[in-house]
């Protein structure tokens, strides 16, 4: 049951949500600076379709990585450890991809940044989850996936800011990104240990501190009793109990929906923004400012995703998101197949955008958060986000390839179809987890 806002810091919970959120905005970072960079990249390196596909997604193999270290280590050592671990890779890849001598060179470095994004993919939703009242956990994990838009919208305007600078820009595109890799370095020092970690670790004392600073000594001591609870047996968990039949709902839906946001499509638009406006006869100011649109409008329909996720609810987000993207998909399609003016295009592309943000986009990471049982959430995590992130690469990859031979519009015919098939899952297998606490959705999503 939620408790009066009374009883919560909530300045205290916003600043250390705020803080680990900052791993988004690394990965929000890495995620847009591609789109801007790609056409410096193709002249530099010459790139086929196939090069430029596995590039754009040597990101993804990265996060995969990533992803399969993060789950043992937070399960481990902590949730911070990893964030401290995630910063780190974040500026040393920066630099390196800045001032690469080869593509070859420059696919490793990406690779590598693609280990500190799925690292931070994992866990600075998970640690948001844990350290935030039930009342307010969808708009403070949503934090998250703010805090990754604007990572996206600033690289596009520097980015944008850069086009005219010489074949070089690329350069200082990828290597401006040490600057909010140290500041988010430095500022996980200030965040606590999530207290269901301490709680898992034996340290429950210690959790009962960090509690205290969030909240009143009854939510103290319900969470505590109720963390406890679910903890038993906990320091054995192997991967394999992540697939038993007990907690397979959960882990199902989890795999789903994390395959689905990527398989829907959207992250074309923004990794290849420039090659969709190509294809209509827009030149590299037009591309770029294009993108600089797409991060305004991603900006401001995650706002309106975040203050709607606790009244609305995550279902009826996803539901709207998957029916609205398959219709949208079907409108951009015809109009690239009938080379329609750039102007047009631009407005369903924008549309496409603003769905995505107001529900995928962000919800995705709300219920992987907060979905799998406390015991097992980390390696939980891990599956699902490695998932999505195979998915990513699939995708980036397949879609350089998949344009050559059908057209820049053939593929939004087989996105639509695929936000058909999403939207149905939605309706059989989400179940509503709006002010639940994570203990109380142990039941809800394992039966």
């Amino acid at each position: 049951m939620s408790k009066p806002a009374s009883s919560f810091n909530h300045a205290y919970i916003l600043g250390i949500s705020f803080i680990s959120a900052l791993g988004g905005y690394l990965f929000g970072f890495d995620f847009a600076v591609i789109s801007g960079a790609l056409p410096f990249l193709r002249e530099q390196f010459a790139l086929t379709a196939w090069w430029e596909g596995f590039l754009t997604g040597s990101l993804a193999l990265g996060c995969i990585v990533g992803c399969l270290f993060a789950g043992n280590l937070a399960d481990r050592y902590g949730r911070k450890p990893g964030l401290l671990i995630a910063a780190l890779i974040f500026a040393i890849s920066s630099i390196g991809m800045s001032v690469s001598p080869s593509l070859n060179i420059f696919i490793i470095m990406r690779f590598s940044a693609g280990i500190g994004v799925g690292m931070a993919s994992i866990l600075s939703p998970m640690y948001i989850a844990e350290v935030s009242p039930a009342h307010v956990r969808g708009r403070n994990v949503a934090i998250n996936q703010l805090t990754i838009v604007i990572g996206i919208l600033v690289t596009n305007l520097v980015n944008y800011s850069l086009a005219d600078s010489g074949p070089d820009a690329w350069r200082w595109m990828f290597g401006l990104g040490c600057i909010p890799s140290t500041l988010f370095f430095f500022g996980v020092f200030l965040l606590p240990e999530s207290p269901r970690f301490l709680v898992k670790a034996g340290k429950s004392e210690k959790a009962r501190s960090v509690l205290a600073r969030i909240g009143n000594p009854e939510f103290v001591q319900t969470t505590l009793s109720k963390v406890e609870a679910s903890m038993h047996d906990a320091s054995r968990v192997s991967i394999r109990e992540v697939f038993m039949k007990a907690v397979r709902p959960a882990v199902i839906v989890g795999i789903g929906l994390a395959v689905f946001q990527q398989f829907c499509g959207i992250n074309v638009v923004f990794n290849y923004t420039s090659t969709i406006f190509k294809s209509v006869g827009a030149d590299l100011d037009r591309q770029l400012l294009e993108t600089v649109l797409i991060g305004v409008v991603n900006l401001v329909f995650t706002l309106v995703a975040m203050w709607q996720v606790d009244r609305l609810g995550r279902r009826p987000l996803m539901l709207f998101g998957a029916a609205g993207l398959a219709i949208s998909y079907m409108v951009l399609s015809t109009l690239l197949r009938a080379q329609a003016s750039p102007a047009l295009i631009s407005i369903f592309v924008l549309v496409s955008i603003a769905i995505y943000s107001t529900s995928l986009a962000p919800v995705t990471w709300v219920l992987i958060s907060e979905i799998f049982p406390n015991r097992i959430r980390g390696k939980a995590s891990s599956v699902a986000v490695v998932s999505l992130w195979a998915a990513y690469f699939i995708l980036v990859f397949t879609f350089p390839i998949l344009a050559e031979n059908l057209g820049t519009y053939g593929p939004f015919y087989l996105y639509s179809a695929i936000c058909v098939a999403g939207y149905i899952f939605i309706r059989l297998k989400v179940k509503e987890t709006k002010g639940k606490t994570l203990e109380e959705l142990e039941g809800v999503m394992t039966r």
